[in-house]
């Protein structure tokens, strides 16, 4: 009894030492106005420089041509903490255009269809919790213009 104790707790401190597995987070994007140009997207735990997460070297990026049905897939997501930004680049130049220097000329989105107000959302109203297994989530993409 005592020899089945002692493997059951190293058992259980082999479990507790090993590492989470990484998942797969699959974005469906919606509403896009038309299929010129690319989707970029952004993932991120950095709650810092969200929406911006090309400064952060650890985010998962991809872009992808824009259609009638896209979706996005980012494998090899550890667990925790992400939002996500989406650009719909309908001239692919590499960036957000905008008219009179603030309002966005092009289609954008957030996890959690977290809201714009005047500004990009907040990192809290954008985040949601990734696990071990894959999260399915839809994205619509908004045009203020």
């Amino acid at each position: 009894m005592k020899g089945a104790g002692l493997a059951l707790a190293s058992a259980s401190a082999m479990l507790a030492a090993t590492p989470a597995l990484a998942g797969e987070v699959v974005i469906t994007v919606t509403d896009l106005r038309s299929t010129k140009g690319v989707v970029r997207a952004c993932m991120t735990t950095r709650e810092d420089i969200f929406p911006k997460c090309i400064k952060d070297p650890g985010s998962h990026r991809t872009t992808v041509p824009a259609g009638e049905n896209v979706v996005i897939r980012f494998a090899g997501v550890k667990p925790g903490d992400y939002a996500i930004a989406l650009l719909h680049d309908e001239n692919d130049n590499g960036k957000a255009d905008r008219a009179l220097g603030m309002m966005p000329k092009e289609g954008y989105g957030f996890s959690r269809d977290a809201p714009v107000k005047m500004a990009p959302p907040k990192f809290r109203d954008a985040v949601f919790s990734q696990g071990e297994g894959t999260s399915r989530l839809t994205i619509r993409m908004r045009y203020f213009l």
